[in-house]
């Protein structure tokens, strides 16, 4: 089999900004994945403005038919609202298995090769063990996820011990009631959720509690539940694990980590995805050079801002005490709430 400038171990958005990036820098790509598309994944199902930016410098466009754009970010606790519009642009609520599908198509137009149904087994000196037999990379890049091997075996080890939640989606066939992507905050929990159709609503619970479902966590959220209770669903119930993690390193030799294989942010950031995709521009970037130590910084960097706002949301989920009277501040001065979405969303430059 062809020797591949880069393989890519992982095809879920991660794996495929990588392949689709570095084939835009003249890469020979190869990426592998044990599942066939569409790959569905739960998640807030949002693709912030500096997602669809970075996504966009990828040469890869939505189409506006199977997206529902919606303008900003509303938080509600209780009988306490405060929201705010995006400095610029829109985001797009979009189901992950129609983002999974159109990231497939601009591969495939990128020419990369993908093995779709094969399991990688392990490195090797060589290169990497897939269906098989051996294929020889020079760079490897393992986009495999939250629970990554590829990780393992380059022995790139977590920083600290995994702070895990948990989260839970459905589909809703009801039609938004806002133009906003609400996120709703309860006693040790929160509910994403996100427009993704005229007719059509994705629900995420995010908790520490494995056993906690959505019909069970809608109780503690009555204006929600009010909003959702004759809604039909359109999907089944799907769970997920999400997180900080942190590495010391994201990259060992000719190997480098992207996406949550790299270590991740919390979902409750919405900022997974984008973070992801700006992983694999400054990737390719560093490939061309043919330093991965440049990625190390990089990567560092574009990690710090969504650490920053994940760890501060996070503080506001475990003490109620500090986070109602915040957002009451925010509810009587909308700036604050608004400069802060101003600095999360800040859209970096890409190449």
């Amino acid at each position: 089999m062809k020797p591949a400038d880069l393989f890519v171990i992982g095809g879920g958005p991660a794996g495929l900004a990588a392949a689709i990036a570095a084939r835009r820098k003249g890469l020979n790509v190869t990426l592998a994945d044990g599942a066939r598309p569409p790959i569905d994944k739960p998640c807030g199902e949002g693709l912030m403005p500096d997602g669809l930016a970075a996504l966009r410098s990828l040469g890869v466009t939505l189409d506006a038919a199977e997206a529902q754009p919606f303008d900003g970010i509303r938080f509600v606790d209780g009988d306490v609202a405060v929201a705010a519009q995006f400095p610029e642009g829109h985001a797009l609520g979009v189901r992950r298995t129609v983002l999974h599908s159109r990231l497939v198509e601009a591969a495939a137009a990128a020419g990369v090769r993908m093995m779709w149904g094969a399991s990688v087994s392990g490195l090797c000196a060589e290169g990497v063990c897939v269906a098989g037999e051996t294929i020889s990379a020079g760079w490897i890049a393992g986009a495999d996820g939250f629970h990554s091997r590829v990780r393992s075996w380059a022995g790139l080890a977590v920083n600290q011990p995994v702070s895990r939640r948990f989260g839970f989606r459905i589909h809703y066939r009801v039609a938004p009631w806002s133009g906003y992507m609400e996120l709703h905050w309860g006693a040790g929990c929160q509910i994403y959720v996100t427009p993704i159709g005229p007719q059509e609503v994705c629900a995420a619970l995010i908790s520490r509690d494995p056993h906690l479902r959505l019909d069970e966590a809608l109780a503690r959220f009555p204006r929600l539940a009010a909003r959702l209770e004759n809604a039909p669903h359109a999907t089944s119930e799907r769970g997920a694990v999400t997180g900080n993690c942190s590495l010391p390193r994201v990259y060992r030799g000719n190997v480098a980590l992207i996406g949550d294989a790299s270590g991740s942010v919390d979902a409750i950031t919405g900022e997974g995805l984008c973070l992801s995709f700006q992983q694999a521009i400054a990737l390719a970037d560093s490939l061309a050079s043919g330093d991965l130590a440049r990625y190390q910084v990089a990567h560092r960097r574009l990690a710090r801002g969504p650490t920053m706002m994940s760890n501060l949301m996070l503080a506001m989920d475990r003490r109620a005490w500090l986070r109602k009277p915040a957002f009451r501040a925010m509810a009587f001065e909308p700036r604050i709430f608004q400069t802060l979405l101003s600095f999360h969303l800040c859209v970096p430059h890409f190449s």
